[in-house]
């Protein structure tokens, strides 16, 4: 998908933000984006979550002293349009770093099952942003069930049966 195509081009937002609700096993997580008098609400699958985290964190750890302090320009111009609220699942995500503009682009948008796109935002983020937003999603994807030792799996509250132990062993959290 091409920016021209974008339904919401928020431009550069003031906040964006990984929350998530529910407990543990049955959570659901989504980004929070404002920029200018629109609002955004994109949810998103918890490994979808997890790599947005990741790539923010690997591409700001290669940026440069001198890129982090450079002033950045938002490749698009702020949000123009009046107040909105748009509220979607993401199937797709992209994320992209430009080098001239000092921003991180990120797309995120609903596919339909015909193939078109149903819903679409794409915002600017600085890199002080970014930094944010990797650490609140890592640190809101950590949160979840711990890992079973052996297989890697999430242990439930209620315990887990390991593969890797023949079934022999309930692993229980805590």
């Amino acid at each position: 998908m091409e920016q021209g195509q974008v339904k919401y081009p928020l431009g550069a937002v003031s906040s964006i933000g990984a929350e998530s609700f529910g407990q543990p096993g049955r959570r659901t997580f989504r980004l929070d984006l404002a920029a200018g008098a629109a609002r955004s609400f994109v949810w998103l699958e918890k490994e979808q979550l997890y790599q947005l985290g990741i790539y923010l964190q690997e591409a700001i750890r290669t940026l440069s002293k001198e890129d982090r302090q450079r002033a950045g320009q938002a490749g698009e111009p702020p949000w123009s349009g009046g107040e909105e609220s748009v509220e979607f699942k993401a199937r797709q995500i992209m994320l992209s770093y430009s080098v001239p503009a000092n921003y991180f682009y990120l797309l995120a948008y609903e596919v339909e099952e015909g193939g078109e796109a149903a819903a679409s935002i794409s915002c600017w983020l600085s890199p002080d942003q970014g930094e944010m937003l990797s650490r609140e999603a890592l640190q809101i994807c950590a949160a979840g069930r711990p890992p079973c030792f052996l297989c890697g799996m999430p242990i439930n509250p209620e315990g887990h049966v390991c593969p890797r132990a023949n079934g022999h062993a309930v692993l229980e959290s805590g």
